[in-house]
């Protein structure tokens, strides 16, 4: 079968090629890959700056945003074949520490975990993987391509999760403005599931044209092009997604009395920028401020990510999709172009 691998810290080594099919090992339950989304990760593995591949092996096949139909399953598994199914990327450590032995290893304390497609395990990047039933998410066929959408929903779910975890510290918060810094995939879906939480939803993202400014506009969100027209306000929750130096900065800035940012973009490190760090300890702890980071996410927020993407307005996803690329011409779908969302290779039909 075909999958699309790289040599980890090579750069451009990215290539399709042949390769064994997926190992029982893998898990049970046999997928035909329908669908891999593409995300800034994958380009960070493809520059060579991250990415490991499995213990014995060269090459680490790609891809942690699937979509795939069930060929196989054992009886009785909760999955039947025809069975749309989405792979959860993460596996506990196997010491395992608290949190993993938790099930929460999108929590992991040590480090010692494994992702596919990403760090010492293969990914879902093949024409067919394995994968165990605690890993394998139902999606609703009826979302057809859009629920290749599911993993980085799920990393959203996890960030509203906690900002509403942290809210309840007090017993009277609760949250009426949202900031959202950046309208790529991750910036949209946090809108999304702030205005399915009928909050007043801002998001700040320079593009003027292009599909963004009306997908926000959509929403019932209010779009922002620069940080002049959000004048003096301030925000309830902020969510910034663009590991932008200077809108982390301001994300922190625009935190109201008692609000919550959460940061979801991971920025290069070297990146230095003038910052007063004693305004902002003093801004923090005199108005009960928080924030926190939030990557990954467990089998919980998944399926918090099926439920919100199965309330969603299905053609608003699918604009969420800006670029499919058939197989056949895989190396485009790692070509970045100006002002799209969301890349999907293409495998196979849905």
């Amino acid at each position: 079968m075909r999958a699309v691998t790289v040599l980890p810290g090579i750069l451009n080594s990215v290539q399709l090629e042949d390769v064994p099919e997926p190992p029982l090992a893998d898990g049970e339950i046999l997928v035909r890959t329908i669908a891999l989304g593409i995300c800034g990760t994958d380009h960070e593995i493809l520059e060579g700056l991250y990415g490991s591949a499995p213990p014995g092996a060269e090459r680490l096949v790609l891809g942690h945003e699937s979509l795939g139909v069930v060929e196989d399953a054992p009886a009785q598994s909760g999955f039947l074949p025809g069975d749309h199914v989405v792979g959860i990327v993460r596996r506990p450590d196997p010491v395992p520490c608290p949190s993993c032995a938790a099930g929460e290893w999108d929590m992991c304390r040590n480090g010692g975990y494994t992702e596919r497609g990403i760090k010492e395990r293969n990914g879902f990047g093949s024409e067919r993987f394995r994968i165990e039933r605690g890993f394998a998410v139902k999606v609703d066929r009826a979302l057809g391509l859009a629920a290749v959408l599911m993993e980085p929903t799920s990393i959203v779910a996890k960030a509203w999760d906690h900002v509403e975890r942290v809210g309840r510290r007090s017993e009277w918060w609760s949250a009426e403005t949202v900031l959202v810094t950046g309208a790529g995939p991750i910036g949209l879906l946090a809108a999304m599931m702030g205005r399915q939480r009928n909050l007043k939803v801002h998001v700040l993202d320079r593009n003027v044209a292009g599909p963004k400014p009306e997908l926000i506009r959509d929403l019932g969100a209010v779009h922002h092009a620069g940080l002049e027209s959000l004048g003096d306000m301030q925000f309830d929750v902020v969510m910034e997604c663009t590991a932008a130096t200077p809108l982390v900065v301001e994300a922190m800035k625009r935190c109201a009395p008692s609000g919550i940012v959460c940061l979801l973009g991971v920025s290069s490190p070297g990146s230095k920028t003038e910052f007063d760090i004693g305004g902002f300890n003093r801004k923090l702890v005199l108005n009960n401020e928080v924030v926190f980071g939030a990557v990954n996410a467990n089998l919980g927020h998944y399926r918090q990510a099926a439920d919100t993407l199965k309330r969603a307005d299905r053609k608003w996803l699918d604009r969420l999709i800006t670029r499919r690329v058939p197989l056949a011409n895989w190396r485009e779908a790692y070509v970045p172009q100006k002002g799209e969302i969301k890349v999907v290779l293409m495998f196979s039909d849905l």
